[in-house]
Formats: C-alpha cells, sequence, structure tokens
C-alpha cells in the first residue's frame, strides 16, 4: 500500500467522523417547506458586547434580515380595517449570554404612541398568536410578551394567557431602544438569553422557537390615536433561532484520523524494511 491508499484511508476516516458529528443532531431541524413558520429569523452567533442601545450601528447592516407581511388585528373588538405598518424587516444576534433582535419598519410620522412588541411561546403548549386565547383547535397558553412604547422609551416585560389577561411581570428582564429616521422605525430589543423566569420565554441556541410581532401608529388622526390598544398590524407565528457555537469535536476525529493514517504508514514502512532486510 503506497503514500495514496494510506492518505484515503486516512480521508475515509475522516469523512466517517464528519458523519457521525452531522448525526448526533445537535440543533432542531427547520420547519418544514411549507409550514405557516417556513421563514424564521436568525440570531447569529458573534463575540463581544452586542449594539443593544444603537439601532443604527453598522454591525446590524451587515446582517441579512427576514421579512414578515403584516395585517389589521380581527380577533377581538376593537377591529381596524387598514393599518400603516405592512411590513417588517428582522434582524438579531447574541454572544452566548445576551440576545438582540431588531425590527425595522417604515411609518411616515414619528409619535408619542408608537409601538412595536414581540410574542413568544412559552412553554410547549401549542397558543394563537392573538395572546395565546384559546381558538377553535388552538389550545389557550402562556405567550411572553416584550412591549416598546415611544413615550416612555422603554420596555415592558409582559404575560398573558387569553384577552384581557396581559399583565405586566414582576421580574423585568427585556430592554429596548428604538430611532426613527426619514420614516422607518428601528427598535432594538434584547435580553438574556436564559432569565430563570418560568413567565419568560427561554431562549437555547440551536432550538426553533415562535414569535410574532405587532405595530402601532400613534398618529392623532381627527383627535384621536389613529391605532391603540387592540387597534394594531399583527403577525402570525413565525420562527426564530439562536445559532449554536461551532461543533469543534470534528477537529479531533480530524486528528485520530490523521494519527491513525500516519501510525499505519510507518507500521508499513518498518514491514517493508524488514523484508529488504531479510
Amino acid at each position: 500500500m503506497g503514500r495514496e491508499k494510506v492518505f484515503n484511508a486516512a480521508m475515509g476516516i475522516v469523512l466517517l467522523a464528519t458523519g457521525f458529528s452531522a448525526s448526533l443532531g445537535i440543533a432542531s431541524e427547520p420547519p418544514p417547506e411549507g409550514d405557516t413558520g417556513s421563514v424564521s429569523v436568525r440570531l447569529y452567533l458573534t463575540e463581544g458586547a452586542l449594539p443593544t442601545d444603537d439601532p443604527n450601528a453598522a454591525s446590524w447592516n451587515s446582517i441579512q434580515p427576514s421579512e414578515f407581511k403584516l395585517a389589521p388585528q380581527v380577533h377581538w373588538p376593537d377591529r381596524i380595517q387598514e393599518v400603516t405598518v405592512k411590513s417588517v424587516k428582522v434582524r438579531g444576534m447574541h454572544n452566548g449570554q445576551e440576545l438582540a433582535i431588531m425590527v425595522e419598519y417604515e411609518d411616515p410620522s414619528e409619535d408619542p404612541a408608537d409601538a412595536a412588541a414581540l410574542e413568544f411561546m412559552v412553554g410547549d403548549k401549542k397558543a394563537h398568536f392573538a395572546h395565546g386565547q384559546e381558538m377553535l383547535q388552538v389550545e389557550g397558553g402562556p405567550v411572553n410578551i416584550w412591549y416598546w412604547k415611544k413615550e416612555n422609551g422603554k420596555a415592558i416585560d409582559m404575560s398573558a394567557k387569553g384577552f384581557k389577561t396581559l399583565r405586566p411581570q414582576e421580574q423585568q428582564d427585556v430592554s429596548a431602544t428604538g430611532v426613527w429616521q426619514g420614516g422607518t422605525w428601528r427598535v432594538v430589543f434584547s435580553r438574556p438569553l436564559q432569565t430563570g423566569d418560568e413567565h419568560d420565554v427561554q431562549i437555547n441556541p440551536g432550538e426553533w422557537t415562535s414569535v410574532a410581532f405587532a405595530f402601532w401608529d400613534g398618529q392623532i388622526v381627527d383627535g384621536a390615536v389613529k391605532e391603540k390598544g387592540s387597534q394594531k398590524a399583527v403577525s402570525s407565528w413565525w420562527y426564530v433561532r439562536a445559532e449554536p457555537p461551532p461543533d469543534n469535536s470534528i477537529f479531533g476525529y480530524v486528528v485520530l484520523g490523521i494519527a491513525i493514517a500516519a501510525g499505519f504508514e510507518f507500521f508499513l514502512i518498518r514491514k517493508i524494511r524488514r523484508g529488504n532486510q531479510a
């Protein structure tokens, strides 16, 4: 057996190791094509501090956004037939400890009552995106809502389990910063991946989590706020996934494969030399 065959044997070990690593199923499989949540938000893994207080940071522009269509909320009164915000672009990142999600959407005017919210399912129980309300074949379940309003510039960490059950949580874990410029809002929500609060969604890198979005145009029209309370633009459930850390175990298999190949080659060389000396 020559050097070429020895090299091929080593590569075979490496490929076997690669296949073994992939079969471990470290991360959840993406939603099936055609499913309601076939579009998702990717939270890119990065190092160091996140730009949580700067929606215009250059690092946000380097991320390809996911875009979601929005529609008027029609599940319970007071309803609205037309909304200002028709779609939202979403970007995200995390550093293994903290996450940041930025929503970007068009709104022609900056108003004190402008607001945005992210909603997440909590636990394994399927919930409707309308505050976890039980509907038709969808069980009611708890949801965690992160709400931001221009008026006070702060985020509120909230919980709900059906209509008229929305309440601020005792433990507040969410922060938010919003910037309006040229008819566009950019709002960054941030929070630790894990909070230890049973009422919160817990973000585990590699796993898929259901997320929905809502927005309010706070413009004053005929002496009243245009969109407030249940009058808002909403999305259905989509998905968010924090990138898991790279699996470096493959490098261990590569080193092992090369070591085995080198040892095998050394054995062959010794054997050939002994044969020549006989």
